[in-house]
């Protein structure tokens, strides 16, 4: 049952269209992570992120900055090397949905604006990885219970 429902999770299509969106999205999602937990790339870090949530009502904020920022650190990464990419990918659906509703909804659909036009095209090529999971040069093709990677489709 156990091998199965594993087999299920790493299930992957065999082209490399998934390749294409796991790298640059895997990468972006871990920068942000990295600017929510670590206070990388300007950003500032768990306290800071989480003082700013709180702010905007996103309570306990500390706990929000720490799950949304693993999330997407953890979650990009397991994109970027496709390794478990749906369930990834389902959570990086979940974190961009609730930016979107907590954050970005108000400001309208235009970045310049503070609007939610990247949250939704995160969301986007998020929810493609979930249905196609991570295809042919990924660690869930490698590691698919029964998989022969190696051969060619």
């Amino acid at each position: 049952m156990f091998k199965s429902a594993l087999s299920r999770l790493m299930s992957t299509d065999t082209n490399l269209a998934s390749l294409v969106l796991r790298v640059p999205t895997g990468i972006i999602f871990m920068a942000h992570g990295s600017q929510k937990l670590f206070g990388a790339f300007g950003g500032y870090g768990l306290e800071g992120t989480g003082q700013w949530m709180a702010s905007m009502g996103i309570e306990p904020g500390y706990l929000m900055a720490l799950l949304s920022g693993s999330g997407e650190f953890f979650g990009g990464l397991a994109i970027l090397i496709g390794l478990l990419t749906r369930p990834a990918a389902a959570v990086l659906v979940f974190t961009m949905l609730i930016a979107i509703l907590t954050v970005h909804i108000g400001n309208g659909l235009f970045m310049s604006n503070n609007g939610f036009e990247y949250a939704l095209a995160l969301l986007t090529i998020a929810a493609s990885l979930m249905i196609t999971g991570g295809g042919k040069l990924s660690l869930d093709r490698v590691l698919q219970p029964g998989s022969n990677a190696v051969r060619e489709d």
